[in-house]
C-alpha cells in the first residue's frame, strides 16, 4: 500500500486493488510502517531513494516540506531498519508477545542521535524544524516508538480485526474499543459480510457468502 499527498488527518492508502482510504494509525512511528516491511511486508517497499522518505514527510505527522531534511542512503538504510524491527516488536506488542532484544536495541541505537528540534511560528503554531538530517528524523520516529511501546497505551498496540488486513494502529480513543485500521475500509467491509450472514440465514442459507 503507497500514501497518497492528500493533506488530512491520517493516511491515505491505496489498496493493490486501487481502492482508497483513510488510515490514521495514531502514532507517528506507526505512519512509517505503511512504507514497507521486513518478510512478507516487503513487496510494499515505497523507500528505494532518499527521495521517497523525503516525500512521505508531509504526509505524516510531522507534516513537513519534503526538502526540509536532507536525507542520504545510508540514512534511508537507518530508516527502513528502523521501520523493519518496529514492525516486528509493535506485531509482537499488538499479540501481548515479547519483542526480540535486537529489535530493541535497534530502536535505542536510532534514539542516541539528537532528534529533530520542534520550532513555533510567530502565530503561535508549529513550524517547520530547523534544518535537518535523516539522523535526526531517524531518532525522532525512534523515540516517538519507545514512548509508545513503554507509555499507557503501549497494550493499545493492535492489528486491526479485518480479514486478511495487518495493518497496525494504537487505539487512543477513551473508550479503547477500536478494532478497524479505518471504518471507511475494514469496518465497512466487516458490516456488509454480517448483512449478507444475516439475509442468508433468514434465507435457510447459514454459511453465508463471502464478499468479492
Amino acid at each position: 500500500m503507497t500514501a497518497s499527498d492528500e493533506p488530512a488527518s491520517g493516511l491515505v492508502l491505496t489498496t493493490p486493488g486501487g481502492a482508497r482510504f483513510r488510515f490514521d494509525p495514531g502514532a507517528l512511528c506507526l505512519e512509517l510502517l505503511v512504507t514497507g516491511g521486513p518478510g512478507a511486508y516487503a513487496r510494499y517497499e515505497v523507500l528505494h531513494r532518499p527521495e521517497d522518505l523525503a516525500a512521505w514527510l508531509p504526509q505524516s505527522r510531522l507534516r513537513q516540506p519534503a526538502d526540509r531534511i536532507a536525507i542520504s542512503a545510508e540514512q534511508l538504510a537507518a530508516a527502513r531498519t528502523l521501520r523493519d524491527a518496529l514492525w516486528r516488536l509493535a506485531e509482537a506488542c499488538a499479540h501481548g508477545e515479547a519483542g526480540a532484544a535486537a529489535d530493541y536495541a535497534v530502536l535505542n541505537r536510532a534514539a542516541a542521535h539528537p532528534p529533530l528540534v520542534p520550532q513555533i511560528g510567530p502565530d503561535g503554531s508549529a513550524a517547520a524544524p530547523l534544518p535537518a538530517d535523516g539522523d535526526q528524523l531517524v531518532s525522532t520516529l525512534a523515540r516517538d516508538a519507545i514512548a509508545l511501546l513503554t507509555g499507557p497505551h503501549a497494550d493499545r498496540v493492535r492489528e486491526c480485526g479485518g480479514d486478511n488486513c495487518r495493518l497496525l494502529f494504537v487505539d487512543t480513543s477513551r473508550p479503547g474499543r477500536r478494532r478497524w485500521c479505518s471504518m471507511e475500509r475494514c469496518g465497512n467491509r466487516h458490516k456488509v459480510r454480517a448483512l449478507r450472514a444475516r439475509r442468508d440465514h433468514a434465507d435457510g442459507h447459514p454459511g453465508g457468502r463471502e464478499e468479492s
